[in-house]
């Protein structure tokens, strides 16, 4: 279903939203409520890639000894 919604997305300079989602038979308002969940994916994958930055650094800091327990704990008391 994106898919029809990126394509929206990409022929809305061409051609009215309304004509695009009646022609591909998918409403208006999922197609607003896509592209506003569209930023909040992204802020979402932001915070998941510091996340993991974040982990990889106190692994490597832990001389590569520290398991998921004591990562977890590091990252708790760093107040994540």
């Amino acid at each position: 279903m994106s898919e029809l919604y990126r394509l929206i997305h990409a022929e809305k300079a061409n051609h009215p939203i309304t004509l695009l989602c009646r022609v591909l038979h998918v409403a208006r308002s999922s197609y607003y409520a896509w592209r506003e969940g569209e930023t909040a994916r992204r802020k979402r994958q932001a915070a998941d890639d510091a996340l993991a930055h974040e982990i990889t650094v106190l692994h490597i800091a832990s001389r590569r000894t520290y398991g998921v327990p004591r990562i977890h704990a590091e990252l708790r008391r760093l107040g994540r």
